[in-house]
């Protein structure tokens, strides 16, 4: 009788200890990365749909047995250079499985809260492709070096800058919920950030810090190298229309459009170049001057 209260008593600290570890799931979010999956005979779906209803069906289960899952987002390429870079079989669930884990930990990831599959992917990706332009806006920021006349790290000066610009912007802006976008082109990618930020009557700005780095980043950038591009605001405030304002970067600077320019940006298929319809209850305005106590542009 004691040995079997002992298994029991085993059983259940195993099963709490179970309801204590996270779980990660590495998903194959598109069809194509789910074919070049199938190469890998270990590897046991041959329908992507049904693959996805079963991760949403795991998931589920996860969640009610109060679980904490996260989802991370699972490339095939990748997957191979690492195998390969680890000396590790990729045709092994114990390769994925560690895989997994590595992309969790240094990765996008996506926490489960009950999301419908279809509703997780775009998240997913999404925060894949910040993630990508984040860590590129990064590496060039760092490659910069240092200044010639004066040995300023030139990377580190843009993002104070940037950072600067940013802060001046939420002061100005006021109460509301801000969305911002910064878009700056440079030699291999078209860098894209966006912010959503809300600010009360009293008090700063409410900024997620991954989110805020992002776009400071991609604003640095476009400070550093002097590229052209712009910000955009839009601030929403209860019983009131939008507002919508505008800047150019110009030689590290953000300079105010007018109305009828941002009109024009945000009426403009940037695609096509075709006009677009103005937004309804949306006010054109012009970008607001953000101050001279600016620092130096550049060096």
């Amino acid at each position: 009788m004691a040995h079997i209260r002992n298994n029991r008593h085993s059983t259940s600290v195993r099963r709490a200890l179970r309801r204590e570890a996270a779980s990660t799931i590495g998903l194959l979010a598109d069809e194509q990365d789910f074919a070049a999956m199938r190469r890998y005979r270990t590897f046991a779906f041959d329908d992507h749909t049904a693959y996805l209803q079963q991760v949403e069906s795991l998931l589920k289960a996860l969640s009610a047995q109060g679980m904490h899952a996260t989802v991370a987002l699972f490339d095939p390429e990748e997957y191979a250079e690492f195998c390969a870079e680890s000396g590790i079989a990729p045709d092994t669930p114990a390769s994925r499985s560690r895989f997994t884990a590595e992309i969790a930990s240094a990765g996008a990831t996506v926490a489960y809260t009950g999301q419908p599959i279809d509703t997780l992917i775009p998240l997913l990706v999404g925060r894949a492709v910040r993630r990508a332009t984040w860590e590129y806006a990064t590496t060039l920021l760092a490659g910069l070096g240092e200044c010639a006349d004066c040995g300023q790290d030139i990377g580190h000066a843009a993002f104070d800058r940037a950072s600067h610009l940013l802060l001046r912007i939420l002061e100005t802006a006021g109460p509301g919920t801000h969305h911002l976008v910064c878009s700056t082109p440079t030699d291999n990618e078209h860098l894209l950030a966006v912010l959503h930020t809300e600010r009360g009557t009293t008090g700063p700005a409410r900024l997620e810090s991954e989110e805020g780095a992002e776009f400071v980043t991609v604003l640095a950038v476009a400070v550093a190298l002097e590229r052209p591009g712009g910000v955009v605001l839009r601030t929403s405030s209860a019983g009131a229309q939008d507002r919508v304002h505008g800047w150019r970067l110009t030689r590290g600077n953000l300079v105010p459009l007018s109305a009828g320019e941002v009109f024009s940006a945000y009426c403009t298929d940037a695609v096509t170049g075709e006009p677009v319809a103005p937004e309804p209850h949306v006010e054109y305005c012009a970008g607001f001057d953000l101050g001279a106590d600016e620092p130096e542009a550049h060096h």
